[in-house]
């Protein structure tokens, strides 16, 4: 049976220390389940792990793919098997690390067949209005525009477009997931949701923030180049574009990037809690090594079950 080990919880929580310390401690391997951190570049404001945590370890699919390209959970499902399967092989654990709901799922939960995407659709579709858009969801589609984010333009578009090829609603197929599961897949995956109080959550996320913008995030971005609709999702991104471009002052764009990284990380608590079966761990009450200790026990205490 595959072997992997889930950590999981919103940004900021500090996952990565605690998955590289625990691999250090273990001999495992850790699978980044990051939609932004599979890019390369933009390292500071994907607040990729620093170069001492990824020596802890070897970390795959950071950095592996360049900003221009498209990514999806169906991409990320069939690059991360590969990855946990050559991991196994070694007769290593596999440590998935990330706060990417949708990327986790499909790793547990496997994914329905849905349509690709058709580019004439999508380019009526994205000239749309997001109220137009939202408005048109709501008709075809009432229980997805219920469950996705208002102002998440990229996944309204998506969800028409399935309905739209395929004539049914994207709920109905989003359902089908488990019945086509992936080879990481089992009944009951075996993991962590790590969490903090929510008052210590958002100090550390504010000075995350203050921090990127001391080591240079502005300069970072005015490098980047060309990004594909996907990697222009990553938090920060048009603030600091519109800092660069003379649109914002750099508070009002520290502000704004400090309150949309709470706000992502209080739908992540969510879809967490409500997605997954992970054990709860809050590290407002652990200190780092406790943490790191416990982690490591259920690792090995899973790993030795499986290979009973």
């Amino acid at each position: 049976m595959t072997r992997a080990f889930f950590i999981v919880g919103p940004t900021a929580t500090g996952k990565s220390e605690l998955a590289a310390n625990a691999a250090g401690e273990t001999g495992a391997e850790i699978v980044s389940a990051d939609a932004f951190q599979l890019y390369r570049g933009l390292d500071l404001l994907s607040a990729k792990p620093d170069p001492s945590t990824l020596a802890k370890a070897p970390h795959h699919l950071i950095g592996t793919m360049p900003l221009c390209n498209e990514m999806n959970a169906q991409k990320f499902r069939s690059a991360a098997s590969r990855a946990i399967d050559e991991i196994n092989s070694r007769g290593r654990l596999a440590i998935v690390v990330g706060g990417s709901g949708l990327y986790i799922k499909a790793l547990t939960h496997g994914l329905a067949p849905l349509p690709e995407s058709d580019p004439k659709l999508r380019e009526q579709l994205s000239s749309m209005s997001l109220d137009a858009l939202r408005s048109l969801l709501a008709e075809l589609d009432p229980e997805i525009a219920k469950k996705i984010d208002r102002n998440n333009r990229r996944r309204a578009v998506r969800a028409l477009e399935i309905c739209l090829l395929t004539g049914k609603p994207a709920f109905a197929q989003r359902e089908q997931w488990g019945a086509h599961a992936s080879s990481v897949h089992c009944s009951a995956p075996n993991g962590v949701f790590v969490y903090r109080d929510r008052e210590q959550l958002y100090e550390r996320i504010n000075q995350r923030v203050e921090n990127m913008f001391e080591r240079g995030v502005t300069e970072e971005v005015r490098a980047a180049g060309a990004t594909s609709a996907t990697a222009a999702q990553m938090i920060g991104l048009r603030e600091i574009q519109d800092l660069l471009a003379g649109k914002k002052s750099l508070p009002q764009c520290v502000a704004e990037i400090q309150q949309d990284t709470r706000r992502y990380a209080k739908r992540q608590l969510t879809w967490f809690r409500r997605q997954t079966s992970f054990l709860p761990l809050n590290l407002s009450f652990l200190t780092h090594n406790e943490a790191v200790k416990w982690i490591s026990l259920r690792m090995l205490s899973e790993a030795g079950k499986r290979d009973d």
